[in-house]
């Protein structure tokens, strides 16, 4: 009933009271829209409106007409398909006239007049460009005419300072005049100027992207005539004064914008607004799943930590090294045979868990990383983890850790000995002599010398007993000569112990 109301009071009264009326109508527009009154009074509000822009004059009532068009595209949504001109069709019906034939009395290029109006035939309908190539050419042609003319004429700073379009907003026409006695005022005019460079960037976009088809797109000599032309039209806009530069910004913003909105219809005006989807009733014996703030339940429980207790994440005690014992402990107890633990199952086929364990000895337990070259992995747990029948299967018998030391001690004196041999040759040279002089005169230290070289000869049989897996290719006699060498040397040294 509201919006009947309103329709009958637009319709019955003046163009003026209908102004009043609207006016009304533009305060109450949040309280018409809601959805108890918009479900049911819309197509009422579109068809006042309707009546409203049909009674006006396009050209006189402008300000009112957009006043009116602004408030059905606040009213509606943006996916209202009765607003929206879907196949994009344009209104041919909107036509420029001009003089055909040059009046007497007219200083003008009047073939500059006819070339510049007839651009309008082309702007109205951009449609018949892109299918007839003829057309195109002839647009092309009357274009760079007109670019050429205002560019061999172009405005100064007092020319656009004088021409101010806010002192102009309240008289603006939606169309102008096209007398030919108004050409030579015109071309001076910063604002026709530009409109009629924005009517051809309007163009273009129309012709770079006409439809979804790839039949409909321009061919690629098009394409380049379009931007070749495009770069110019932007160049004039720059410099026709006030602020081209910013009025050109501003432009490209709109185009950009408007892009969109074309291919959004191009595309079946998809519904902007999203319903919120429904939440599945749960089934009777089915397990929700549970929703965790951080994704899973140990980022969760982390982060509750964190949020109760800022120390929490530098704890020296939350992330720390195990001992050697402690670590060693499961791969122990695989190596129980009590426990009855398969070979597969053990431990010790865990490589990342070997590879940390000898990491942890070679820097804790030197003595068991030791083993390991010898009993292999298992080799380096301690000992005082293993039961007892598995601990003496890698413990080293004291016979073999005495004769381990002998062989130590035989190869150091060896050793020793050839060092001595080579550094000091002349004292033992000088001990021989010595021992000669010391033969005569010294008989009780011969018996000293006799009691003690046996010793070193028993010593000699251990060693070689020790060796015998190295010696056993050696034959007796030089076995005997080797040793009669060692006692030679063993009666110099003494020789010259005594004579010190």
């Amino acid at each position: 009933m509201i919006f009947q109301l309103l329709e009958d009071l637009t319709e019955m009264s003046t163009m003026r009271n209908c102004k009043d009326i609207f006016a009304y109508i533009e305060s109450k527009q949040d309280i018409l829209g809601k959805q108890e009154l918009f479900a049911r009074g819309k197509l009422v509000m579109l068809r006042t409106c309707n009546q409203l822009l049909r009674r006006l004059s396009k050209a006189n009532d402008v300000v009112f007409c957009g006043r009116i068009l602004m408030f059905l595209a606040h009213f509606f949504p943006l996916s209202e398909r009765s607003a929206v001109n879907i196949k994009g069709v344009f209104n041919t019906s909107n036509e420029t006239k001009y003089e055909k034939d040059a009046p007497e009395g007219i200083s003008i290029d009047f073939n500059f007049y006819k070339t510049f109006w007839s651009l309008q035939e082309h702007f109205c309908n951009p449609a018949s460009i892109s299918l007839a190539p003829t057309k195109w050419q002839k647009f092309t042609s009357n274009l760079m005419v007109v670019l050429n003319t205002f560019e061999a004429q172009p405005l100064s700073d007092e020319e656009g300072n004088a021409n101010n379009l806010e002192e102009e907003a309240a008289t603006f026409s939606i169309k102008y005049l096209t007398s030919s006695k108004l050409m030579g005022l015109e071309l001076k005019d910063p604002s026709f100027r530009r409109h009629i460079l924005v009517q051809c960037l309007i163009l273009f976009d129309y012709l770079k992207a006409p439809g979804k088809n790839d039949k409909e797109l321009p061919s690629d000599s098009m394409k380049e005539e379009i931007k070749s032309c495009e770069e110019r039209v932007k160049k004039l806009l720059e410099m026709t004064p006030p602020k081209g530069k910013e009025f050109l910004h501003n432009i490209e913003h709109i185009l950009e914008r408007e892009k969109n909105w074309v291919w959004w219809k191009r595309d079946g005006c998809p519904p902007f607004e999203r319903q919120p989807i429904e939440k599945k009733a749960v089934q009777d014996g089915a397990k929700k799943r549970p929703r965790w703030r951080m994704g899973n339940k140990e980022l969760s429980q982390l982060w509750k930590w964190a949020d109760q207790n800022p120390n929490a994440l530098t704890d020296p005690q939350r992330v720390r090294t195990p001992a050697v014992s402690e670590y060693w402990k499961p791969l122990a107890e695989d190596m129980d045979l009590s426990a009855g633990i398969e070979a597969e199952y053990h431990h010790k086929n865990n490589r990342v868990y070997c590879w940390k364990g000898l990491r942890f000895a070679a820097r804790q337990d030197l003595d068991g990383f030791s083993r390991f070259t010898e009993y292999g992995i298992e080799g380096v747990v301690p000992m005082e983890l293993l039961p007892s029948d598995v601990r003496s299967k890698y413990q080293a018998k004291p016979s073999d850790r005495s004769k381990r030391a002998k062989k130590e001690e035989t190869k150091g004196a060896a050793q020793q000995a050839e060092e001595n041999q080579i550094a000091t040759p002349a004292s033992e040279i000088d001990g021989e002599g010595t021992r000669v002089d010391l033969e005569a005169s010294a008989a009780p230290m011969d018996t000293d010398v006799t009691a003690t070289t046996p010793t070193a000869d028993e010593n000699q049989k251990q060693s070689s007993d020790t060796d015998a897996g190295q010696e056993a290719g050696q034959s007796e006699a030089d076995a005997e000569a080797e040793a009669g060498m060692i006692d030679g040397e063993t009666d110099a040294e003494v020789d010259l112990d005594a004579v010190g």
